[in-house]
């Protein structure tokens, strides 16, 4: 849709920038806004995405074995579940290491009283922990491990007969769901206002060409008149919208740019044990998307608002 006069295009679109220049501001700090918002939620997501994605790999399953489980027995189930489908590894963790874990995740003083208090007793059961390729999966994995018959006969509390398999599978129930779900409305929520977004921009450049066109309606008839093609009339209008809007995502960019530049130390400095990251490919990405965007609107948002005066 590149004008075919483009030079006469530009120099109309100039002098319009000049004598309605307040007009030509407030388009592109409106779509400057608009852009920058939908980037800076973008990338927000991502960086999320990120962070969640790193609490999403942690999530793991734990099956707790009885003491008297002998070492065949839970090789055996630790090969075969092994050999499912979304399960990356199975890592056997004994009674040891089990309160050691304990105590170095509890390193307070009361968890060491509480290490102390046992006199030497241990009554952490051994473990299998289970990692898996796709966390979203935890539950059905779960499940699936306790209707194992092989697990069920090793079990941690298998003699008690109020017990469930339930008791002796822990994944963070609760707490990975709730995860999940957080996880669902921010992409719904990403996506949902970008869309909005992006409509409140295309409609703004819409208006604004339209007081534009208005503003030059007679100039427009005249030239109809004397036999200008629509794509001539058409020209400088749309080079105008495009002009808006790519001066408007190259300030979002810009804006957005030197926020991560800023931001991005600040983060990684203070909340270190969050993975906070944007990789370089969806940083691009993001960037080309705002131009292509703003291009699109600019294209589109001034066509439409010429119909109505092209009408043969």
């Amino acid at each position: 849709m590149v004008p075919s006069n483009l030079g006469y295009s530009l120099r109309e679109a100039g002098h319009h920038f000049r004598r309605n220049w307040t007009t030509v501001l407030g388009a592109i700090v409106t779509i400057f806004l608009s852009l920058f918002i939908i980037g800076l939620f973008v990338l927000g997501s991502v960086m999320i995405s990120s962070v969640v994605g790193g609490v999403e790999d942690s999530v793991t399953i734990q099956a707790y074995l009885s003491d008297d489980a002998s070492d065949s027995a839970v090789e055996s189930l630790q090969s075969k579940i092994e050999g499912w489908d979304n399960v990356e590894s199975v890592t056997y963790k004994s009674k040891d290491e089990a309160l050691e874990d304990y105590r170095t995740s509890m390193s307070n003083r009361n968890a060491s009283d509480a290490v102390a208090a046992l006199d030497g007793e241990n009554p952490l059961p051994a473990s299998l922990v289970i990692t898996l390729t796709d966390p979203q999966e935890v539950a059905a994995t779960a499940e699936r491990i306790m209707d194992d018959s092989s697990f069920l006969q090793i079990r941690d509390t298998a003699d008690d007969p109020e017990s469930s398999p339930a008791d002796d599978v822990v994944y963070g129930q609760g707490t990975v769901d709730r995860l999940f779900e957080v996880t669902n409305y921010i992409r719904l929520g990403a996506v949902a206002l970008v869309i909005m977004l992006t409509f409140v921009a295309f409609v703004f450049i819409n208006n604004t060409i339209r007081l534009a066109i208005t503003a030059r309606r007679r100039e427009i008839a005249i030239m109809r008149l004397v036999g200008a093609s629509n794509s001539f009339i058409r020209g400088p209008f749309v080079t105008e919208g495009v002009l808006e809007s790519l001066i408007a995502a190259l300030l979002a960019i810009a804006a957005l740019a030197g926020g991560l530049h800023v931001l991005m130390p600040m983060l990684q400095q203070n909340l270190s044990f969050l993975a906070f990251d944007v990789p370089t490919e969806v940083l691009y990405a993001t960037f080309g998307g705002l131009l292509l965007i703003g291009i699109l609107i600019g294209l589109f948002g001034s066509a439409i608002a010429m119909r109505r005066y092209l009408k043969v």
